[in-house]
């Protein structure tokens, strides 16, 4: 812990003692929830909901809603909340991070200040990691809100907006920061208020913070749509790739995942290409095609940063070892491998709308997490989401010991090591949990195991559908199981095993589908479902199985978690620690490392080499490990420059995406504005004078002869306007003066906009405003975010100029920003004025989507009037070269990807899809 954040913690012994205080009011009115029936304690919620909406603060009705959930929980689920679950629980309502350790019921926790804070009748989101903690955790603690009489609303990919907009309305809803984070983006992009199905961001609670904040906070959170294809583009830059040499074609720097082709490597590739010089292309494109192929061949690895699965590329989580589904690495990288493997390219995507999650999270008024591991991040929690950190006491004393680190010199002699520590511990009925941090060394470790006969479960995203019940069996005598990470796996390891995942186990063998509901139509090709009676019985027998391997597991010194490499953050050697030693339990933690470690050899500096050449002079074996203090520091100082650099990346996205926030929420507000019935036809006046008033005096000067004066230049802006050809400044009595010019054009365009409105009606025309503002919105806003995609992937060559590339960014984004406000208005005026209406066509819809819309000539349509190009300015600089680009990115797909052609578009404008979003399809 730095110093900062010592300082900083420094108060938290009197916030301890207050914590304690009101624990001891809540015991005392345990026996009075107690002497409650069901019914009267489940009539409190009511009448805590009244007290708050009177104007009474949350804090003073802490104790009553705390001791009511608690007793809530006994009744549902036979959990009582510990003493210092509350303490956690004061720690979330009052927006801070409860570090509390693995076992300590974190899960649990949440319901305190759930609850208290869903009396606002605002929305309270429980945040978990993966769609499977989400549904259980809503199952699970969803028995304590609904005894009390509150909804639980659940959040799934893959659910339709029907489902979501009741999920929301819920009194708390539980689901993943992506699927939060990706509503929040659709919510503003629907064309009705009635589609949105947030209601708000009031309070979160995020289970496993750190790995939600701060692993996944270097991803932006994208909606795309179809792109552009170039697959041929991307084959032939892989085929080029092939044989080139390390240090003669091109320069790699692994720590820094940097690479450059060198002079001689570049001829090659332009000749393999049949290129003469890829640098000349002024799109950036080519050089993007070469780095992305550079990238995907020699710094990423198949089996460690992604794996192919039934033809796809597939990114692995670094921290988790999960496969991330639906992300793509971005900028082309993702294809570039692909190509590599010869695998389908699918098409590169175009950002429809983006936010990171560190501006998502930052818009709830209340923010709070759990985690086992957050203090070494507390000074980032501080300063970029204003989260202290508070470590809450465990509910029993640690009795694990944490062994020092064993270094051997080659990687093969440390897993020989960890293969005989295995099998002997195996043999004594200790069960070992063996920690990888990657794919290809937990394979790597299977074969050893297999040689030696010991039977185990191998973890890892190839293998990740048995996750939850392979880990809650890991503490069973004699079990042994290697895990590629074990970030956010959220399911504890019970010494002697989990008696209900167990009880499955029993019903399979026994002829029996435990998943099976009995009222389910029997299947001749499924097992049939299990009655009460036969799964009580398994159950029965499956506590007692626990039970006596328990005794026996405690006998044997509890779990032995073993890890085979030290991560790039301390965070998750801590995470792997935690699963040892849970609730007082006995246990063992021991690092296997070699001088070989990817950590080691890249970060160590010359601590590393100095270790390496003291072992060959004193004619070490390989077999034989070392313990050094200097090793335990070299191992922490690289982990701590890894984790600067980590951090770093994540402070420079937030950085840009910050310029980006302020526009997208004076986006995002008009969007809501207009949504929730803004009055668009009382601001025509305005628009028609703003932009009768420019085109006149920028063609006719006030103060220059008529003679000089542009006029026919007024006449062709005035037909583009309208489509039609009827205004003519010759046939004004102006008298050189070009106001009384400006004036006609006003009156014109304002008669023209009044035939429209008496042909629709006002209220039509009024939803016809609504609808046509929030295309060309919509359209304008993600030009101008792939116009700053461009910006953003070259702005880090103005360094090599000496300016600032966020300065830059920064004023080039505000004056794209400003091109793009310039134009919207007349943009919209340009579409009412030459949108046509033609009879109705009667059907079910809305007497808006009755009218049938058409136009003066094809150029004229909606959708080419809305891709009109900008004015000339910051936005129109052709796309510089890329530069280093995002990792990855998490990616929705097209919202019309299945809609049909003659369909009505989705987004409301009465249009046939192939002639409104589906026009370029």
């Amino acid at each position: 812990m730095g110093f900062l954040s010592k300082l900083l913690t420094f108060g938290e012994g009197k916030q301890m003692k207050g914590y304690q205080a009101l624990v001891e009011k809540i015991n005392a009115l345990e026996p009075e929830m107690q002497g409650k029936t069901d019914e009267q304690l489940r009539a409190l919620t009511a009448a805590y909901k009244q007290r708050v909406a009177d104007g009474e603060s949350l804090d003073s009705i802490l104790p009553e809603a705390f001791a009511t959930v608690r007793e809530a929980s006994v009744r549902t689920l036979g959990l009582r909340h510990f003493d210092v679950q509350l303490i956690g629980a004061m720690a979330l309502n009052d927006g801070q991070i409860a570090e509390m350790k693995t076992g300590e019921g974190k899960t649990l926790v949440s319901t305190l200040a759930g609850y208290l804070n869903a009396l606002t009748g605002k929305s309270v989101h429980i945040v978990t990691v993966n769609d499977y903690l989400a549904r259980r955790d809503s199952q699970w603690m969803g028995a304590i809100y609904r005894f009390l009489g509150m909804e639980v609303g659940l959040v799934q990919n893959g659910m339709r907006p029907s489902e979501r907009i009741p999920a929301y309305k819920a009194d708390v809803t539980y689901g993943t920061n992506a699927e939060f984070g990706f509503d929040y983006l659709r919510d503003n992009m629907v064309t009705r208020a009635d589609q949105r199905v947030q209601r708000g961001h009031y309070f979160a609670i995020v289970d496993e913070v750190d790995s939600i904040l701060i692993d996944e906070a270097r991803t932006p959170l994208i909606i795309s749509g179809a792109g552009v294809k170039a697959a041929d583009m991307y084959k032939k830059f892989a085929q080029a790739m092939f044989g080139l040499v390390r240090d003669e074609d091109f320069e790699m720097d692994e720590a820094k995942r940097t690479i450059m082709a060198t002079e001689s490597g570049l001829a090659k590739i332009e000749s393999r290409l049949g290129i003469e010089d890829i640098y000349a292309d002024p799109s950036g494109q080519l050089a993007n095609h070469l780095q992305q192929a550079l990238r995907a061949h020699f710094l990423f690895h198949l089996d460690k940063d992604y794996v192919i699965v039934d033809g796809e590329v597939k990114i692995v989580d670094e921290f988790t070892g999960r496969i991330m589904e639906g992300r793509r690495y971005s900028e082309g990288l993702h294809q570039a491998l692909e190509a590599k493997h010869n695998v389908r390219i699918r098409e590169e995507n175009q950002t429809l709308a983006t936010i990171t999650l560190q501006n998502y999270f930052r818009l709830y008024e209340k923010l709070s997490g759990m985690t086992g591991t957050a203090m070494t991040e507390d000074a980032e929690f501080r300063q970029i989401y204003k989260l202290p950190v508070v470590a809450i006491p465990s509910n029993k004393p640690q009795a694990r010991i944490d062994e020092n680190d064993l270094i051997y010199r080659t990687i093969d002699a440390k897993f020989r090591a960890v293969a005989d520590d295995v099998a002997e511990r195996h043999k004594a009925g200790q069960p070992c949990l063996v920690g990888t941090v990657s794919i290809e060394s937990s394979e790597r470790l299977s074969r050893l195991l297999d040689k030696r006969g010991i039977p185990h479960e191998t973890l890892n995203a190839k293998n990740h559908e048995r996750e939850a019940h392979i880990v809650a069996q890991a503490g069973r005598v004699g079990a042994v199981t290697i895990a590629t990470n074990m970030a956010g796996r959220g399911t504890d390891i019970l010494l002697g095993g989990n008696p209900e995942v167990l009880m499955e186990d029993v019903l399979y063998e026994k002829g029996f589908d435990p998943n099976r509901a009995p009222e389910e139509e029997p299947s001749p090709d499924a097992l049939p479902a299990p009655s009460a009676e036969q799964r009580q019985a398994a159950l029965d027998e499956a506590k007692r199985v626990c039970a006596q391997e328990q005794k026996e597991v405690l006998a044997a010194g509890g779990l032995a978690v073993i890890g085979t490499e030290r991560h790039e953050s301390r965070r998750i050697d801590n995470q792997l620690r935690g699963r040892a030693g849970r609730q007082g339990d006995p246990g063992l933690t021991q690092f296997y490392l070699s001088l070989e470690d990817d950590l080691m050899r890249l970060f160590g500096g010359n601590r590393m080499d100095s270790i390496a050449r003291m072992m060959e002079k004193t004619g070490a074996e390989d077999d034989v490990p070392i313990q050094a203090g200097m090793v335990s520091k070299a191992i922490e100082s690289a982990q701590r420059q890894v984790e600067s650099m980590h951090f770093a990346a994540r402070k420079n996205v937030l950085e840009y995406d910050d310029v980006m926030n302020l526009q997208r929420n004076a986006i995002y507000n008009e969007r809501n504005a207009i949504l929730d019935g803004k009055d668009l036809s009382s601001r025509i006046g305005d628009i028609v004078s703003d932009a009768a008033y420019a085109i006149v005096d920028e063609n006719c000067p006030a103060k220059s002869p008529s003679d000089d004066w542009d006029a026919k230049a007024v006449e062709r802006w005035a037909a583009e306007m309208t489509g039609r050809a009827d205004f003519s400044v010759s046939a004004i009595d102006h008298d050189d003066d070009s106001s009384v010019v400006a004036d006609a054009l006003i009156e014109y365009l304002e008669g023209v906009y009044d035939e429209k409105k008496e042909a629709v009606g006002d209220e039509n025309m009024r939803k016809l405003e609504a609808q046509v503002m929030l295309r060309i919105i919509d359209v304008r806003w993600m030009n101008h975010l792939q116009e700053m995609d461009y910006l953003k992937t070259g702005i880090g060559l103005r360094a090599f100029g000496q300016r600032d590339p966020l300065v830059e960014y920064k004023e080039e984004a505000h004056a794209a920003f400003a091109s793009l406000t310039a134009s919207m208005y007349e943009d919209f005026l340009r579409t009412l004025l030459r949108l046509q209406v033609a009879a109705p066509v009667e059907d079910e819809r809305s007497p808006l989507e009755n009218r049938k819309m058409s136009y003066s000539s094809p150029e004229a349509a909606l959708e080419s009037t809305m891709r009109a190009p900008a004015r000339q300015g910051a936005s129109q600089q052709p796309k510089p070269a890329p530069a280093k680009p995002q990792t990855y990115r998490k990616e929705e797909h097209d919202p019309y990807a299945n809609v049909g052609r003659n369909d009505p578009c989705p987004c409301g404008s009465g249009l046939k899809f192939k002639k409104c979003h589906g026009r370029d399809r």
